[in-house]
């Protein structure tokens, strides 16, 4: 087995008002948990105290993020990865301007940091076990975190799982044209041409409240109290992962097609050069499985959702919304290890030039994304 390696070190504390403000305004939802702003938007709401995903109240208004490591911050672990969970702990609550503490899940030291940023005496062993869980995920999607924390036995109030502002602003326009044959159906004492009706099913859709404005299609559908809740939610995630798919599937294609033309630079005894090239086809091969395999998922909904429009079938769209959340476990990790060999892929060689890279580098990389696609999440 080719060994690991490990770079310098790195710190602890994040300073960076403008890294903070930006996490606030454009995170993506597959990237970041925003506790802090879900704290103040339902803080104030019982299930929020209730059914909290962290029980230390300092923790429970953090941000969390799955943060591609420097060069230098894959020393503060005694394994290689190229991502890892950061927890960011902000100084002042009401001013972001002034920073925070900043630490990774599963770096050494790390349960020493994080008893010391909670400034909490009581035990952490639950809340140290759900950021375990959560460390396990190629994403921090809602749909694939919400499943995963189920099947743990952790029930989290519903307010935790919501989507990004800039993502429910990017998915909107998507949103609206597939569900245009919906608004027909649902609305159809209305003028469902209108784009007012259009605004209103998808501004509802993408809420993390299901209110009156559903009313309609919670008729149509025939379904009541919280298995319409469900069916929403479960509707809902189709929608994201569908949505995501739409830029994800050409920047894979593109990854793919460089992971062949990747320069590798430095001297290489035999071994490593027999891995990297079985390395490279292995990749290139598992890269378009993983494309199929989720494309074939979402031909599930597709035909569901096609006789619910075209067939009038309301009832077998209804049975699969209630049985959809048992999919998001491999879909949310699928896609969630697809954008993270993407987005870092990009990250580390930019688009229009040569990809080149060092020897050691480039079999860790490889490593990484074999790992991505290879492992499964255990029930």
């Amino acid at each position: 087995m080719l060994a690991r390696r490990r770079r310098g070190p790195a710190g602890n504390v994040d300073r960076s008002s403008r890294s903070l403000r930006a996490l606030e305004r454009t995170a993506s939802t597959s990237r970041v948990l925003n506790l802090l702003a879900i704290a103040s938007s339902h803080g104030n709401r019982a299930d929020w105290a209730e059914q909290p995903l962290f029980r230390n109240r300092v923790l429970n208004a953090s941000m969390l993020l799955k943060h591609r490591l420097r060069a230098d911050e894959t020393y503060l672990f005694d394994d290689y990865k190229t991502s890892a969970t950061k927890i960011i702990i902000p100084f002042e609550r009401s001013d972001l301007a002034l920073g925070g503490q900043s630490f990774f899940v599963g770096q050494r030291g790390w349960l020493d940091l994080l008893r010391e940023a909670c400034a909490d005496s009581r035990s952490l062993d639950h809340d140290v076990g759900v950021l375990k869980l959560m460390d396990r995920l190629p994403s921090l999607d809602p749909f694939l975190l919400r499943e995963h924390l189920r099947r743990h036995g952790h029930n989290v109030a519903p307010c935790y799982f919501a989507i990004s502002p800039a993502d429910l602003e990017a998915m909107h326009g998507y949103v609206s044209l597939q569900v245009e044959e919906l608004i027909k159906l649902a609305y159809s004492n209305a003028d469902a041409s209108s784009a007012a009706y259009t605004a209103r099913l998808v501004q509802a859709l993408l809420s993390t409240e299901v209110d009156e404005r559903l009313e309609p299609l919670r008729a149509t559908l025939m379904l009541e109290g919280e298995d319409f809740r469900e069916g929403v939610f479960s509707w809902k995630g189709f929608l994201y992962y569908k949505w995501m798919l739409t830029a994800l599937q050409p920047q894979l294609r593109a990854v793919a097609g460089e992971i062949g033309s990747l320069v590798v630079s430095g001297l290489r005894d035999a071994e490593t050069g027999m891995y990297l090239d079985a390395a490279r086809r292995r990749l290139r091969t598992a890269i378009a499985g993983q494309q199929k395999q989720v494309n074939r998922t979402l031909q599930v909904y597709d035909a569901a959702f096609s006789g619910l429009t075209r067939k009038g079938e309301p009832l077998a769209f209804r049975n699969f919304l209630l049985d959809a959340p048992r999919m998001f476990l491999s879909l949310g990790e699928k896609v969630g290890a697809a954008s993270h060999i993407a987005s870092f892929w990009r990250y580390r060689f930019p688009a229009g030039k040569t990809p080149t890279g060092p020897v050691d580098e480039v079999v860790d990389i490889f490593q990484d994304f074999e790992a991505s696609l290879g492992e499964s999440l255990a029930v």
